[in-house]
C-alpha cells in the first residue's frame, strides 16, 4: 500500500496520467455533464467540442458532482489520502468528499481540501502536495502547509459567454446581463470561493491588458510561482496572455492547458482562466 495518494475532481482540468511519481497514488474523479438524455463523463475520453455542440442545440442541460462512493472506494489504496475539490460555493464535490471521509473507517487519514477556486488553482495545490510529500513532511505538517498555500492563490477569468453560469445559479442574472453586452468584458475573480466581478472593461483586448496589469500588481517577485492558463478553444488568446505576462512578471513557469468538460461547460468557447 502506498503511504500517500491524491484525488482531485475533474474541475481541475487534469488528465489521469498527470502525476508520474511511483510513490504517490493519483486519480481524477470525474464530474458529469447532462445534455438532454445524454450523460457526458468528464474524463480523458470526453470530446469537449462534441459536448458543447450538443449543449448549444439543447434547452436542457446541467452538471453533476461525483457521488461519495466515487471517493470512498479509493481511500483504501493508500495510508493517507488528500482530496482536492472545486470550490464548495459552486459545486457539491467538496461535500460529497466530506461525506465519503465521514463514512470511511479511518476518517482521520483523509484530508479534504476545498480549493476555493477551480482549474489551475487545483493544479497548483496538487503540485504543492507532491512537493511537500517528496520533501518528507509529515501528514499533519502537510495539512497545515497546504491550507496556507491554498489561501495565497489568486484566480482570474475572462469569459465571452455567461449563459451556463447564470442559468445554473452560479452568477447573478444582473451580472450576467452586464457581461453579455458585446462591448463589456468583465474580469472576474474568485473571492472566498465565490465569483466576483472585479472590473468591467470595454473590449476584449483592453480586458486582457487590464488583467495582466492586475496580475503584475500582486507582487514584485514571482520567481517562485507558476502561472497556469486554461482555456476553452482559445489557445491564441491564452498564448497572447502568456506573452504579455512574461513582459511584466518573472514567473518561474507559465503553462497553458485546454479545459476539460466541466470548466468548458461553464466557461464556454473563448473562456480563459488564469491562476497563480
Amino acid at each position: 500500500m502506498m503511504k500517500y495518494q491524491i484525488l482531485v475532481d475533474s474541475a481541475s482540468d487534469l488528465k489521469s496520467d498527470y502525476i508520474k511519481d511511483e510513490k504517490i497514488g493519483f486519480k481524477v474523479i470525474p464530474l458529469t455533464i447532462n445534455v438532454n438524455d445524454t450523460e457526458y463523463v468528464d474524463n480523458d475520453d470526453l470530446n469537449c467540442e462534441e459536448m458543447l455542440k450538443a449543449m448549444h442545440a439543447s434547452k436542457k442541460n446541467s452538471s453533476a458532482c461525483p457521488a461519495p462512493q466515487s471517493f470512498l472506494q479509493e481511500f483504501d489504496n493508500a495510508e493517507y489520502t488528500f482530496v482536492v475539490t472545486i470550490t464548495s460555493k459552486l459545486s457539491g464535490c467538496y461535500n460529497s468528499a466530506v461525506v465519503a471521509k465521514q463514512d470511511y473507517s479511518k476518517p482521520d487519514n483523509v484530508f479534504v481540501i476545498d480549493s476555493k477556486a477551480v482549474s489551475g488553482t487545483e493544479i497548483l495545490i496538487v503540485d504543492k502536495l507532491v512537493e511537500l510529500i517528496n520533501n518528507g513532511l509529515s501528514y499533519e505538517e502537510i495539512k497545515t502547509e497546504i491550507e496556507k498555500y491554498r489561501d495565497e492563490r489568486s484566480l482570474y477569468f475572462i469569459l465571452q459567454k455567461f449563459d451556463n453560469l447564470v442559468n445554473n445559479g452560479r452568477m447573478s442574472r444582473i451580472a450576467g446581463l452586464i457581461a453579455s453586452k458585446l462591448v463589456i468584458r468583465p474580469i472576474c475573480v474568485a473571492h472566498e470561493g465565490e465569483i466576483k466581478m472585479a472590473k468591467k472593461i470595454i473590449g476584449i483586448k483592453n480586458a486582457f491588458s487590464k488583467l495582466v496589469q492586475m496580475i503584475s500588481e500582486k507582487a514584485k517577485d514571482f520567481s517562485k510561482q507558476t502561472l497556469i492558463i486554461t482555456h476553452c478553444f482559445a489557445e491564441n488568446e491564452a498564448k497572447q496572455i502568456k506573452e504579455d505576462v512574461e513582459k511584466k512578471c518573472n514567473f518561474k513557469d507559465i503553462r497553458i492547458l485546454p479545459m476539460g468538460g466541466l470548466c468548458s461547460y461553464y466557461a464556454l468557447e473563448k473562456g480563459v482562466i488564469i491562476c497563480h
